[in-house]
């Protein structure tokens, strides 16, 4: 689990810094004096996550014990953590008892070669998946393709990303940056279904009729889970749609792909998190199908089960305390439909499998602090993701933390020293641990100002640099005479008028 990872061994996700995908995301927007329209892109993106907000938010407000889930879910994470070792060998131990297999993968590139060579004497064509944001990570459909293994997502939202060859958006609902008119078109031509309409009936339909088959014929399946139960040996999905049970029972083979922070310690943590988790991800009280399996029972379920325990970056965010709570996470994706920056930009502007403020932080550590550096950026730091977290993740700390990091990076090499920006933030602490350097600097600044201050007594431009926070708003001119300067002023009319020392320091 400790395992010494290189940079670059999970698949290399992000491509662009966030503000350049952002800014392409938001381009497609028409002008701002037009409040009322946006690009069916955002516009899908804003009223799915508004939708699931309102929803979550009413069936939060009928638990008066919501803050107390929320701690206990935090108390029961934050402690497996902790103990993490344990709790896996213990989870390893109870699934083998049961008949299941438990391997142990470090990175992405040793998790794609044992899921090949569970499946080599199998020989499949087809695969079924379900719940698999680990295979994402893995880059696992692509490697699949390229050895003749056709992956078939059976996730209704899943199906519509990839028959669509686009990439997910949203943890939960990752279609939902389509419209029903979108969905209909990319039905109507992968599945030669030009008869059908944009009715969500009709688009159900189809989809229940082609995954059936596949269901039916297909001998093995690929799943990521919810839960690791340590006491038990099992495994937890909790889902909607039923595609879940199917993939689970019908084919002969299961190849489970979760991550090491999946564990819990007892079956009857359980009883939190189908508490927390359905009102955080959809907005309801319960998950239609919980289904818990371990090892292969006799007449019931797959023939072969694999579980294949994914580290792939996380034993070092295990080891950084202010780091360590990232792993909490549920993945039920309450903190994007709260987050003002991805109902701008949608989750593909994070170039991510995991976006919104969780990717912000998870993404970049992940990736050893290699890659994804603008991520921690992608933020405003309100707190919204912090306020609806089951499990109480204070995503702003930790992208403080990480913004720390990612400076300290560019500052040990001889690029990032000569910056502009790590001059100006250099000059800038030079400045102000001086009373009186500080004090020239306002004077000339307000100076210099005069000649970019309009008439409303706002600094609409400013050049350089500085015109990124001039190009979406407008700057306050510093006032003709600084506190300093009144205090000065107001001190030497009274000189007898009392002053505590630390107010009339420099």
């Amino acid at each position: 689990m400790t395992a010494p990872r290189t940079p670059g061994s999970a698949p290399h996700w992000n491509r662009r810094d966030f503000p350049d995908a952002a800014r392409e995301a938001l381009a497609a927007q028409p002008p701002r004096d037009d409040l009322f329209h946006h690009s069916q892109t955002r516009k899908n993106v804003r009223h799915a996550t508004d939708v699931i907000q309102a929803k979550r938010n009413a069936v939060v407000a009928e638990l008066p014990e919501w803050q107390s889930l929320r701690a206990a879910g935090a108390a029961i994470r934050a402690h497996t953590l902790e103990h993490l070792d344990h709790y896996l060998v213990q989870f390893e131990a109870n699934c083998t008892r049961h008949g299941g297999h438990v391997h142990w993968a470090s990175d992405a590139a040793e998790a794609r070669r044992l899921v090949l060579q569970i499946l080599a004497p199998h020989a499949p064509r087809e695969v079924i998946k379900i719940k698999t944001m680990t295979s994402e990570e893995i880059a696992l459909n692509a490697c699949l393709e390229e050895h003749g293994i056709h992956p078939v997502e059976t996730d209704l939202a899943e199906l519509i990303v990839q028959m669509g060859a686009d990439r997910p958006s949203h943890f939960v609902v990752p279609a939902l940056h389509k419209s029903r008119g979108q969905i209909r078109d990319i039905f109507a031509r992968e599945m030669h279904r030009p008869d059908l309409t944009d009715s969500p009936q009709q688009l159900a339909a189809a989809a229940r009729t082609y995954l059936r088959q596949k269901f039916l014929s297909t001998r093995v399946a690929i799943s990521g889970a919810n839960f690791l139960l340590a006491d038990t040996g099992g495994v937890a999905i909790v889902e909607s749609e039923g595609n879940g049970r199917m993939c689970l029972t019908l084919p002969e083979v299961l190849v489970s792909i979760v991550g090491i922070e999946k564990v819990l310690p007892r079956f009857q943590d359980l009883e939190v998190f189908l508490q927390t988790l359905p009102r955080s991800a959809t907005g309801e009280r319960m998950n239609p199908y919980n289904s818990i399996w371990s090892g292969t029972p006799v007449g019931d379920g797959p023939k072969e089960f694999h579980v294949i325990l994914l580290d792939n970056g996380r034993s070092p965010i295990l080891a950084d305390p202010e780091s360590r709570q990232t792993l909490r996470c549920i993945r039920c994706a309450a903190c994007l439909n709260a987050c003002p920056v991805y109902h701008q930009t949608g989750g593909h502007a994070y170039e991510s499998v995991y976006a919104g403020p969780i990717g912000a932080i998870l993404t970049p550590q992940l990736h050893s602090m290699h890659d994804a550096q603008s991520l921690p950026y992608a933020s405003s730091l309100c707190g919204a993701c912090y306020e609806v977290c089951p499990v109480q993740i204070n995503i702003p700390e930790v992208l403080i933390h990480l913004r720390g990091k990612v400076v300290e990076q560019q500052q040990s090499t001889l690029a990032g020293s000569l910056s502009l920006w790590n001059i100006a933030m250099k000059s800038a602490a030079h400045l102000m641990k001086d009373g009186s350097r500080l004090n020239a600097a306002v004077h000339l600044a307000q100076t210099a100002q005069k000649v970019l201050v309009s008439r409303n007594g706002f600094i609409e431009w400013l050049p350089g640099m500085l015109g990124g926070w001039t190009k979406t708003r407008d700057l306050p001119a510093l006032p003709a005479e600084s506190f300093r300067d009144w205090w000065r002023r107001t001190r030497s009319a009274h000189p007898s008028a009392p002053a505590s020392s630390e107010s009339a320091r420099d």
